[in-house]
């Protein structure tokens, strides 16, 4: 065998054992290191849905005492239960603002139009409906503006936003009539006697107002005992609550 076949054979062996040691060792490695830059690029990915679900929730949870207190906000527009007592003190606190007399209430069973039914049906089929007659006795005008102040007790601002101040009532009718002689020497400027046909609402016995949630927790967890047992429909009135001078 001459130098130059044996240099020949060495060459060939060289690239027999590199070849081999490609096969046995680079490319296995090669591989292995694909699947670890794919897991990493998932990993990269669920991590930043992570983060983006955690800055959500950290949100969600600074505005979870506002959220609350809406909710128990509205729950003064439309309780749990029917609360007449609390209703009747609303309508004695307005009318006693308007120098008007909150004469008697009655839980009235008047069909409305069906105009007006059909109308209402859309927003209140789901809630149980308390019909009422209220009979207010005064002066013309300050039985509008007592008239004025119930339609307010639940309004939509230019914005959209509920502001509720009172019970959530839809007027059917309103008749004026001029008020007996024997009421005169109430203090209550004479003039006329106001009959106001309205509805209010309680949520479906199925639905309470905030669930299990209190003012800490969606779930109620960590609540104290005391906040733990109050009736949903008596919390501390949050700032959205707002009585109309």
């Amino acid at each position: 065998m001459t130098g130059r076949d044996r240099i020949v054979v060495i060459a060939v062996a060289v690239l027999v054992v590199l070849g081999a040691a490609w096969v046995m060792v680079v490319s296995p490695k090669r591989s292995q290191a694909s699947k670890l830059n794919a897991q990493i690029t998932a990993a990269q990915t669920s991590l930043s849905e992570a983060e983006g679900k955690l800055a959500s929730a950290r949100t969600a949870q600074s505005q979870y005492a506002t959220a609350y207190s809406s909710v128990v906000g509205l729950g003064k527009a439309v309780p749990p239960t029917e609360e007449v007592p609390s209703l009747i003190y609303q309508l004695a606190h307005a009318s006693n603002q308007k120098n008007v007399q909150f004469a008697s209430i009655v839980n009235s069973t008047t069909s409305t139009s069906s105009a007006s039914s059909t109308a209402a049906a859309a927003v209140t089929a789901a809630f149980t409906q308390l019909p009422f007659t209220f009979v207010f006795e005064g002066s013309f005008f300050d039985l509008e503006h007592l008239f004025r102040q119930l339609t307010d007790f639940t309004t939509t601002t230019s914005t959209g936003d509920l502001q509720v101040s009172g019970r959530l009532l839809t007027i059917q009718s309103v008749k004026l009539a001029p008020a007996p002689s024997n009421e005169a020497g109430k203090g209550v400027a004479a003039g006329l006697t106001g009959t106001i046909t309205a509805t209010a609402y309680v949520l479906p016995a199925s639905q309470g107002l905030t669930g299990a949630a209190t003012a800490t927790s969606p779930t109620g967890v960590g609540a104290s005992p005391a906040s733990s047992t109050a009736p949903a429909s008596s919390p501390t009135p949050p700032a959205i609550v707002k009585v109309n001078p």
